[in-house]
């Protein structure tokens, strides 16, 4: 590439996805203790939680490795009352997104489900363009 691209919505894209998958796995190992210490036969639902966060590490491995290759850093990142404040850069520009709670609850329940193998259809949106998709 001969010319700096600007920050593209995928970019942004895997910026939410790098900040989001940690606090999905830190629910699924949390959930999972939880099992473990209260249900008599915790095995069938520990052990389906553990497929998932295994799921979820490895679609954050991709996460990582395209931060790499596209110049992506998150160098910030602050809970507040409201949400996820994250300052982050790409290809030599800056920027910053704040991700609300309902934003980041609304999305980690989707991506858990899909996680657990569960179907997430009815969440996406395919109108419009294809480039303007929802999909997880």
């Amino acid at each position: 590439m001969s010319f700096l691209e600007a920050i593209t919505d995928e970019d942004r894209l895997y910026v939410k996805r790098f900040i989001l998958l940690p606090l999905i796995i830190a629910a699924f190992e949390r959930d999972c203790r939880y099992i473990q210490d209260n249900l008599k036969t915790p095995e069938p639902y520990v052990d389906t939680i553990k497929l998932a966060i295994n799921k979820a590490r490895d679609d954050f491995k991709e996460i990582k490795k395209h931060f790499w290759l596209k110049g992506l850093k998150v160098y910030e990142e602050n809970q507040t009352k409201n949400g996820i404040e994250a300052k982050f850069k790409c290809r030599g520009f800056q920027s910053d997104m704040e991700l609300q709670w309902d934003f980041l609850t609304a999305q980690a329940s989707i991506l858990m489900r899909k996680y657990l193998g569960l179907d997430i259809s009815m969440y996406e949106d395919r109108t419009g363009p294809e480039e303007l998709w929802i999909t997880y």
